[in-house]
């Protein structure tokens, strides 16, 4: 676990890293390459996965990523939780989707077990496939806990968005690529009677030479649309520039960062 520059969360937690979705904007691939222990490995099938009892000594050094960013699972991280006993928010899988099809239900059980032997700690999930929560739900691996948060990320309107009636969840949009025209729609479309979710924008980091800079309007147009349905909103300080100061950084009521 490691504090993070993430500005919606306190930490980030990895015991599972990789990706096969290849986004063209990828941070975590960038930085998975770079502290690489093995060079020049290529991305896998989609069912290859990798399970690591033990850290990975790659020429007498302890190698965060020895497998480059193919899909892992780091057993050896699953205690990590419970070692930190002040609560913190914690971003679980910021080096991975934890919720990918390539991912096995085993993996992300195991996880589940180790944020609850933890309660003190708040859990923070995102995916880009959010039909996964409701296999799971399906299945009855879901949990229900009050610290547990699922959130579907997104880059444009119209997105496959998962909400439920009895988890907790919200909605990262980011990097943000193009205006939300239908944004009245799209919330009024995501909004569970029960409670109120939570959106997140943010801007492409990096310096990828087709990168988007998203327009004042777009993050206007959105925090409007919130506004109206009382959800609350954080624009992250990547968008800082765009957006100017101060930043709109809310949390919903039992999200609320401790300072």
């Amino acid at each position: 676990m490691n504090k993070t520059k993430i500005d919606w969360c306190d930490m980030s937690w990895n015991p599972v890293t990789g990706c096969l979705y290849g986004c063209p904007y990828c941070y975590a691939r960038s930085i998975a390459e770079r502290f690489s222990g093995a060079k020049g490995i290529t991305t896998p099938p989609a069912l290859e996965k990798i399970d690591l009892h033990k850290k990975m000594l790659i020429s007498g050094k302890v190698s965060s990523f020895p497998y480059g960013f193919l899909p892992a699972f780091h057993r050896y991280r699953l205690e990590e939780p419970a070692q930190r006993k002040n609560p913190q928010n914690i971003f679980v899988c910021s080096m991975a989707d934890l919720f990918g099809e390539w991912v096995p239900d085993e993996w992300i059980q195991e996880v589940f077990k180790a944020c609850e032997k933890a309660p003190q700690h708040r859990y923070l999930f995102l995916t880009k496939n959010p039909e996964r929560y409701k296999e799971l739900n399906k299945k009855n691996l879901l949990p229900c806990n009050n610290n547990f948060w699922f959130g579907t990320s997104t880059e444009t309107e119209n997105s496959n968005y998962w909400y439920s009636e009895n988890h907790n969840f919200f909605i990262s949009i980011e990097p943000i690529m193009s205006e939300f025209t239908n944004m009245d729609t799209e919330v009024k479309r995501i909004i569970s009677g029960l409670y109120i979710p939570w959106v997140i924008v943010g801007a492409e980091t990096g310096n990828r030479k087709d990168k988007v800079i998203p327009k004042k309007e777009w993050i206007q147009n959105i925090l409007d649309k919130c506004r109206e349905q009382h959800i609350p909103v954080f624009v992250k300080n990547n968008l800082a520039k765009i957006w100017g100061e101060p930043l709109v950084q809310e949390y919903p009521w039992s999200c609320k960062k401790e300072k």
